[in-house]
């Protein structure tokens, strides 16, 4: 027998539901009892679990949300309300979002607090190539995960891992930022890439010029970059450190499914080859690290020059107690 399908009510229920827990657990009164109930709730249907992921997923982009001075409310005595079970709040606090909610929506969009697009993309084990909201063309290399938020006073791109390159859509009231790691890039229409592995970030610019700052919490729009110059940072700087690139720069040979490691020390190098391995490698000590290597590498078989490491540098590659792969260079006596 098939199952009955279910209605757009049924959806919306679950929609509904799903906002309440994502809301409910992250209270610090949240009681073990309504976590098995929720554990219960959330298994009870695949859908269940899809719609509470895409709420978590918008949950996190709260921490991007512009940051402003609120408004002092108008504090007028209630009542005391009588006591309630959770279970009665949260059915309260549902009632009260069917009303509230496109209101409140609305305001945060007129003063720039609430997005009025998301959007979140993810590469797999293939490049993705995408047009944003607003028409801006971004193409994710492997492993890459970003989301896209479009507030009133800019369009706003988180990238969690990986590497893009954008060709941003002019607006000139309207400008583009990606937040990396603890910095930002600013543009209002041009063409450049962004890499970002853990805390470091790299920034190429090929077409117009961006604006990059290595720390939000100063002050100041940060460095600008034209055309051949390229910016680097890492968490705790406090400025970004500029360098001249070329056109056909290395970093964005990723476009055509290739890795060009340019006589690298190992330092420089593993980051760049580990943003395609599931398990990163370490280096045994800064001797091993001063080691160089160069060479084209298809960026589908990483894991092949990690094998072939041994054959090609003096070097040998074990696991340690933690688990970790490890590279150290081979004793000369």
């Amino acid at each position: 027998m098939s199952e009955t399908p279910l209605t757009e009510a049924d959806y919306d229920a679950i929609t509904e539901a799903a906002a309440q827990w994502c809301m409910r657990l992250h209270e610090p009164d949240c009681s073990d009892t309504e976590r098995e109930a929720f554990s219960v709730w959330l298994n009870a249907n695949p859908l269940h679990a899809l719609e509470y992921e895409a709420m978590l997923d918008i949950w996190d982009t709260s921490e991007h949300l512009p940051r402003s001075e609120p408004v002092a409310p108008q504090v007028i005595a209630l009542p005391r309300p009588p006591h309630r079970t959770p279970w009665q709040r949260l059915a309260i606090a549902a009632a009260i979002a069917v009303v509230a909610v496109p209101l409140a929506a609305y305001s945060g969009w007129q003063l720039g607090w609430i997005p009025n697009a998301y959007e979140r993309l993810e590469a797999g084990n293939s490049v993705l190539n995408a047009t944003l909201p607003d028409g801006s063309q971004v193409e994710l290399n492997l492993g890459t995960q970003l989301t896209y938020l479009n507030y009133k006073d800019q369009r706003q791109i988180a990238l969690s891992k990986g590497e893009a390159f954008f060709k941003v859509s002019h607006d000139l009231a309207h400008p583009f930022v990606v937040q990396a790691a603890e910095g930002r890039i600013r543009v209002t229409g041009t063409q450049f890439n962004v890499w970002r592995y853990d805390d470091q970030v790299r920034v190429t610019l090929i077409e117009g010029s961006v604006l990059v700052t290595s720390n939000t919490n100063l002050n100041g729009d940060g460095l600008r970059l034209e055309p051949g110059l390229q910016a680097r940072y890492k968490a705790g700087d406090n400025a970004p450190h500029i360098s001249q690139t070329r056109a056909n720069a290395p970093e964005l040979a990723w476009r055509n499914g290739k890795l060009i490691l340019d006589n690298l020390t190992l330092a420089d190098a593993l980051p760049l080859i580990n943003r395609y391995l599931s398990t990163p490698l370490s280096l045994a000590d800064t001797a091993t690290g001063q080691l160089r290597i160069g060479g084209v590498f298809n960026t589908q078989q990483i894991p092949s020059l990690v094998a072939s490491l041994s054959k090609v540098l003096p070097v040998t590659v074990y696991t340690d107690q933690q688990g970790r792969a490890v590279i150290s260079a081979l004793s000369r006596d």
